[in-house]
This record gives structure tokens, C-alpha cells and sequence, in this order.
């Protein structure tokens, strides 16, 4: 995911270099230059950090038609359990959803989305079954395993930077026996530049929405 900013700064970093050898003055200065060059990237990330830019809440949202009453489908919203994945995405370390499941019925009820790097709480805000469930989030997993030769690493670049915030699951009756179920999600992401990294956050949370929204619909029709 990181290949294309990193070539694009290894690129400019080149030119860079290459353009203070290439003027013609003399060491001492090519020497000052080089060293001034050095110098200014950790303020630049310094610069950057005191910005404090806060992310803009960004929302996916996926659909899919069920053949399945909307009580049925309502069901299988609340909890259920999902096979091992078989999409490539999920075998590269990015955390995938594993099981729903829900004790109680009604707002204030704690829904937990337990996913491959750990658990989501999500307390229920709107209960208005069986049309709308939505919900905040108030405690969510790593966004993924890294892969690496050690058994546990907890990489500080994971911690905070793609966050789920809320969601809901909308059920709209087409007829009697066929449902459309939307799912929609709203997170933050504060890698940056945000406009590149939200093309990736944006894809893998579809593939979640996909991967879950396939498995209702395998469920309620059968």
C-alpha cells in the first residue's frame, strides 16, 4: 500500500541529490547543501505533526438483495458466524469478521463484531426492528496482523489511525420474500496525504461489507 508514496519520495529525493551534485560550486557548499537537505526532513515532520489536522468522517456504504423476508434477514444482522475467508485481501494479515453476536434486544444492547485481530463493541443507538439497527463504536481491533518472522509485534502505526466510528444495517422490503440490505459504515482515517490512503480504506472496507452481506444473504436463503 505504501509502494507508490515511497517511490514518489524516493524519486524527489533523487532529483534532489542529483541536481546538488550536478551544479557546478564548489565542495564546501555541495557539503552544506547536503547536510541542509538532511536536516529539513525531520522538521518537516515535525511541521506536520503540529498541524493537528483532524480527518474527515468518511462513509462506505454496500448493498445486496436477499430472497428472504426482511424478519428473517433481521436475524441474521444480530448474529451469526462466518466460514473462513477465501478472498487473497484477507490472507495478507488485513483483519476480517469472524462471528456477530448480541446478548439483549433494544437500544442501550452492546452488539460485538468479533473480527480476525480482535473484538468491536458496538452499542446499539436505533433498534427499530426490523428495518434499522444502528450503532456507534466505541472499542475497535487492529485493522491487521502484520506479517513478520515474529510471532506478536504491536507496530504503533496501527494504533488509532483507522477507526471505525458508527454503523447501521438498513433493511428495505422490495416485496413480501425479497429484502435489499444495505450496510454502511463511517471511520476516520488519519494516514496521510487522506485522499490516497482513503482509495485503500475505502476498498478493503467494501470487501468487509461484501464478505458479510454475501454470508446474510447465504443465511437468510437458505
Amino acid at each position: 500500500m505504501a509502494l507508490l508514496p515511497a517511490v514518489i519520495l524516493t524519486l524527489i529525493g533523487t532529483l534532489i541529490g542529483y541536481w546538488i551534485q550536478k551544479i557546478s560550486w564548489d565542495r564546501y557548499t555541495k557539503q552544506t547543501l547536503t547536510f541542509l537537505t538532511i536536516f529539513i526532513f525531520p522538521l518537516v515532520l515535525g511541521f506536520e505533526s503540529s498541524l493537528n489536522l483532524e480527518p474527515s468522517l468518511n462513509e462506505v456504504q454496500s448493498s445486496i438483495v436477499i430472497n428472504a423476508g426482511k424478519h428473517i434477514v433481521w436475524d441474521e444482522v444480530l448474529s451469526s458466524d462466518l466460514p473462513e475467508p477465501d478472498e487473497f485481501i484477507f490472507k495478507t494479515g488485513i483483519a476480517y469478521p469472524i462471528k456477530a453476536e448480541i446478548d439483549g434486544k433494544g437500544v442501550g444492547t452492546v452488539r460485538y463484531c468479533i473480527f480476525s485481530t480482535g473484538k468491536f463493541v458496538e452499542p446499539i443507538e436505533v433498534w427499530d426492528e426490523p428495518h434499522l439497527l444502528k450503532f456507534s463504536v466505541t472499542s475497535s481491533p487492529p485493522p491487521m496482523k502484520e506479517l513478520s518472522i515474529y510471532s506478536q509485534i504491536y507496530p504503533a502505526h496501527l494504533n488509532g489511525f483507522l477507526k471505525s466510528k458508527k454503523g447501521q444495517f438498513k433493511l428495505i422490503e422490495i416485496d413480501k420474500n425479497t429484502t435489499l440490505l444495505q450496510g454502511t459504515t463511517w471511520y476516520e482515517n488519519k494516514m496521510w496525504p487522506e485522499s490516497y490512503w482513503k482509495l485503500w480504506s475505502d476498498y478493503i472496507i467494501k470487501k468487509i461489507h461484501t464478505r458479510v452481506l454475501k454470508h446474510i444473504k447465504a443465511s437468510s436463503e437458505s
